[in-house]
């Protein structure tokens, strides 16, 4: 799967400019992948995000502002997706005990328990990316990075 062919384009302005291409075509390949996959359990890539987020909290409430900023894709509307998973019961807002203005997010146990269940079967989505070797992620990792530090 060249990305030429992807894309039915043959020049590019430069290899950085084909690169920076690459990454979002790539980016919105795995995001179809894990679209398919949340799909079966009801969720969205972005709700799954905040799930694992909430989870890390170790019982411990997060505002929301505190979850916009451990979000992967920043432009989510984390206060929106809080709503979801609430309404299915995923997770809670929780009047904050030092101050009453503050609303702060938790886990439900049901949520846990869907967390354990996607847990058991995550490695399918991992396996989609078992093409690269872990040295190969390893390289990626760090080019990403580097272009991320400006």
């Amino acid at each position: 799967m060249e990305l030429e062919k992807e894309i039915q384009q043959t020049k590019f302005k430069s290899e950085r400019h084909k690169a920076v291409l690459n990454i979002v075509f790539t980016s919105s390949w795995i995001a179809c992948q894990q679209m398919r996959f949340f799909k079966d359990h009801d969720l969205s890539p972005q709700q799954y995000n905040v799930m694992r987020i909430l989870r890390g909290q170790k019982g411990k409430p997060i505002t929301v502002n505190g979850i916009q900023e451990r979000m992967l894709d920043k432009n989510s509307n984390a206060s929106r997706l809080i709503d979801k998973l609430k309404e299915k019961k995923l997770a809670e807002r929780v009047i904050c005990e030092k101050d009453r203005r503050q609303v702060d997010i938790i886990i439900t146990n049901k949520g846990l328990e869907l967390l354990k269940k996607i847990d058991m079967v995550i490695d399918d989505i991992e396996n989609l990316y078992t093409t690269i070797t872990e040295k190969e992620a390893e390289e990626l990792n760090r080019i990403l990075d580097k272009l991320r530090n400006q």
